[in-house]
């Protein structure tokens, strides 16, 4: 079984980012990128299917600049097999790429494509959506547990009331949460290893694919700095401040 895994290039977290003086967008100038934290699950849920035999391949795929080719030698270093890589300098948006991931599973038929839920720079949760409706798979969005077997996943994912256990007909789409599982740490052996794995570059053309964007950012702003708090005497102030002054009741 082969999975196709799929991994964005975004500002590290832990960066407190900059929104550009002209307001266009965040300045990425001297900034640290890494891999999307959610991307970083799905990758570690893909190996660890392989490890326990239920796969044989592990694909890592990823669309952005030559840059991006960083972060597929890092989920090689997870464990993944090889990469490939759709190469272009254009600001991707998420039904774009979910074209472009359609376009490539097409390609490698992979039995179960893995994504992380959402991009942490964006925040959008679109692309495993749009790339399940695209291709007409199953998804299941999302996962804190992941098991295949006999031709079909089951996924437990987290709900208002609890939890919800759905059975996916293979090949799925799936997204991974938070507690999904926890990443390994990526030793110095390993990432000698991905640099010998193979990585293949194609272009959104040679997969008959228009990237062009859809929509356009009008502004980017910083949330606005919080005030101060106050400490009050007696309940009765607290009260009148939060009637007369706040006016939440």
């Amino acid at each position: 079984m082969k999975v196709m895994v799929c991994v964005k290039r975004v500002v590290d977290f832990n960066v407190k980012v900059r929104v550009r003086n002209d307001g266009s967008g965040v300045d990425l100038a001297n900034v640290k990128m890494s891999m999307n934290p959610f991307d970083e699950i799905a990758v570690e849920e893909a190996v660890r299917l392989k490890e326990q035999g239920v796969a044989t391949e592990v694909v890592a795929v990823s669309c952005g600049p030559a840059q991006c080719q960083e972060t597929l030698r890092t989920a090689m270093a997870i464990g993944a097999d090889r990469a490939i890589l759709v190469e272009t300098s254009e600001e991707l948006q998420p039904l774009a790429v979910a074209k472009l991931l359609k376009a490539l599973a097409d390609k490698e038929r992979p039995s179960l494509l893995v994504l992380g839920k959402q991009a942490i720079d964006d925040d959008a949760n679109q692309t495993g959506q749009m790339l399940a409706a695209l291709a007409g798979l199953p998804q299941a969005t999302f996962a804190s547990k992941l098991e295949v077997a006999d031709g079909k996943a089951r996924v437990t994912r987290e709900v208002d009331g609890g939890l919800e256990t759905l059975e996916l007909k293979l090949p799925a789409v799936v997204t991974a949460d938070l507690r999904l599982n926890e990443p390994r740490y990526v030793t110095l052996p390993s990432i000698m290893k991905a640099k010998k794995k193979p990585l293949e570059t194609v272009r959104p053309m040679d997969l008959g694919v228009d990237v062009t964007p859809r929509l356009k950012t009008l502004k980017v702003s910083e949330p606005p700095k919080r005030a101060a708090g106050i400490k009050v005497a007696d309940v009765a102030t607290l009260v009148a401040k939060l009637k007369n002054e706040a006016k939440v009741i």
